[in-house]
């Protein structure tokens, strides 16, 4: 099973996506995905359903959230009311640890995204701050990385052993599908993919040319 797990609608302030646009892209395009996550900025989109664009089109369609902490930019899959008690995910400078820790604690999964990128990805502050422990899985293939930036992803998860994911972190509908995970088992629900992802039992596609 084929997703992507990294992608923002116009829920998030520098998007321009509507959900429904992906869905028809995905299948005009044939693309080979069996869904997508939507992580939307430093908030958590409980309200939205998209049960009938599911099942008009076919796919799976999951939320997640993107924070921000002082590593950089950090996908949250598995978010419920408990884990959006226990921190801000408006703040712009979320302590990594934090993060790490209350998703363990709460039953979600917290995974370091784009690591490669300069500032918003946790490989450039490993320098200055020294690497964070609870780090397990990080996103090695980002379809909107330019020059080094995923081979300095997937550098740092062979060194450190972790595991890996992809996504396309497309802000328009053409740039969906540039990234993704293969899973092998079937992920029919966010605690599904939480388990995935916590199991290793991922890898991380590019379909880009």
């Amino acid at each position: 099973m084929i997703l992507d797990l990294h992608n923002h609608s116009v829920a998030s302030d520098d998007a321009r996506a509507k959900v429904e646009n992906y869905c028809q892209w995905i299948s005009r395009r044939q693309l080979p995905l069996d869904g997508f996550v939507l992580s939307e900025h430093r908030q958590y989109d409980a309200v939205s359903d998209y049960r009938e664009l599911e099942d008009r089109f076919g796919l799976l369609i999951l939320k997640a959230s993107e924070v921000e902490t002082e590593y950089g930019h950090v996908l949250v899959f598995g978010v419920n009311d408990e884990l959006q008690a226990a921190f801000d995910f408006s703040n712009v400078n979320l302590p990594l640890a934090t993060v790490l820790r209350e998703s363990e604690r709460c039953g979600a999964i917290a995974v370091p995204c784009h690591p490669g990128r300069p500032r918003v990805g946790m490989s450039a502050h490993f320098e200055t701050r020294g690497p964070v422990e609870g780090v397990t899985i990080i996103e090695t293939l980002n379809g909107g990385s330019r020059g080094r930036e995923n081979q300095i992803a997937i550098e740092l998860a062979e060194q450190r052993g972790y595991n890996a994911i992809g996504g396309s972190d497309a802000h328009i509908v053409s740039h969906i599908g540039r990234c993704a995970t293969r899973f092998g088992r079937e992920i029919g629900s966010i605690e599904d993919l939480v388990v995935a992802l916590k199991a290793g039992d991922c890898e991380a596609v590019s379909f880009q040319q």
